[in-house]
């Protein structure tokens, strides 16, 4: 008789971060993981804040800190999302592990088992497994291409009393690449407040703006600390110091240091000494609108090769900004079965049935674009193209 808790009966491994094993060879076109370009890790600028840190706040840097995370960092960040329309203070803010880390406390904080959790059809996968440790039940929210739908939300609210989180991505969603209008986020506010539910907004691509203004977040709209703001470093800088925040109330904030204090007492003190100090000696913008730039380009790459070369039937999105585009297929297409042809050809893709926590829907697929370089995208593109062809044959 196994020991195991409960629990890891819905604990299962990452789609993901299995697909990603294969990608470690060096002659994969990987259009799976949502990593970032690291020929722009800005390494020569990260060496010399990182002796700075060492000169200056060496014993510091390198000695425990504060669960809360490091006051200075903070309060950067608190000007950071400025531009998203919050209004905020370094209390508010509590210093993470990566936003997985994030999702996972917010959980264990909300959910008992048998709760429910709403989410967007389909959802990101990294926080569907994080949830599901909590033994929760999801539903998914319909949704088109400017989000959730409200009137199919609040059939959900009205209709079920064991409701406590909502989940949205609700820029350049993971996987979806799309983006929701500012009179959803407003809506989806009023119906929080309304069967008072909380709203848990995860936000680690909003910087990556392609075209257009950056959209106002759903928690500027937050008028009753029903929203819990999720933003990370990953993205915008580099994910390898595991270093994001959880931006909420101070009465939920609180609630979140106990729980961080019996994760792991703190986040990597020096992570966040570095990445204080390279934000005090350069231009975190300028480096974002680097990668803004050469994200849109391979954007653009691969959508218009997308579109010379994939069948008439196959349905994709094009993303104002982010790391994805997501891709329809013919229901009687099985991307499982198409990835392993496809990782025979030495191209990696994820299937979209797994950002569905209900199931279903294995003709769909996310493709990333922000990782590869230009050359790779295209040959990439036309052998995933000519795979697609056969099938529909």
């Amino acid at each position: 008789m196994s020991s195991y808790a409960k629990r890891m009966d819905n604990i299962k491994g990452s789609d993901i971060r299995e697909i990603l094993k294969l990608t470690q060879q060096p002659d994969i076109i990987s259009f799976a993981g949502g990593l970032p370009a690291p020929e722009l890790f800005p390494i020569e600028k990260i060496k010399t804040a990182a002796v700075e840190v060492l000169n200056k706040h060496g014993r510091k840097a390198l000695q425990y800190g504060p669960t809360e995370g490091y006051i200075p960092l903070r309060n950067k960040i608190v000007n950071q999302v400025k531009k998203f329309g919050i209004d905020s203070n370094y209390n508010n803010i509590l210093i993470t592990s990566g936003s997985q880390q994030g999702l996972d406390m917010i959980a264990k904080l909300y959910i008992d088992p048998e709760d429910v959790i709403l989410c967007e059809s389909p959802s990101y996968l990294g926080a569907l497994n994080a949830f599901k440790a909590y033994e929760p039940k999801f539903i998914e929210v319909k949704t088109d291409n400017n989000g959730m739908l409200m009137d199919d939300l609040e059939v959900h609210l009205k209709n079920n009393e064991k409701i406590k989180l909502i989940y949205v991505i609700p820029e350049f969603q993971n996987p979806t690449g799309r983006t929701w209008s500012v009179e959803r986020r407003k809506k989806l506010v009023e119906l929080a407040n309304k069967y008072n539910v909380i709203i848990v907004e995860d936000n680690p691509y909003g910087e990556l703006r392609f075209d257009g203004q950056l959209n106002p977040s759903v928690k500027s709209f937050d008028t009753e600390n029903k929203v819990i703001y999720l933003g990370t470093f990953s993205k915008i800088f580099c994910p390898g110091y595991r270093t994001a925040w959880i931006l909420a109330s101070e009465d939920i904030i609180h609630k979140l240091i106990f729980i961080k204090q019996g994760i792991d007492l703190q986040t990597s003190t020096i992570a966040q000494y570095d990445i204080n100090e390279f934000m005090e000696m350069y231009d975190i913008e300028e480096h974002i609108k680097e990668l803004v730039s050469v994200y849109r380009e391979r954007r653009n790459i691969m959508l218009d090769e997308m579109k010379k070369t994939f069948p008439k039937e196959v349905i994709f999105t094009y993303p104002e900004g982010g790391l994805f585009t997501w891709v329809e297929l013919p229901e009687r297409v099985n991307t499982r079965d198409l990835l392993v042809k496809a990782v025979e050809k030495k191209v990696a893709f994820v299937p979209g049935g797994s950002f569905f926590p209900n199931g279903g829907n294995e003709c769909c697929m996310r493709l990333n674009y922000s990782n590869m370089k230009p050359d790779k995208i295209k040959q990439g593109v036309d052998i995933l193209s000519e795979l697609i062809k056969n099938e529909l044959k």
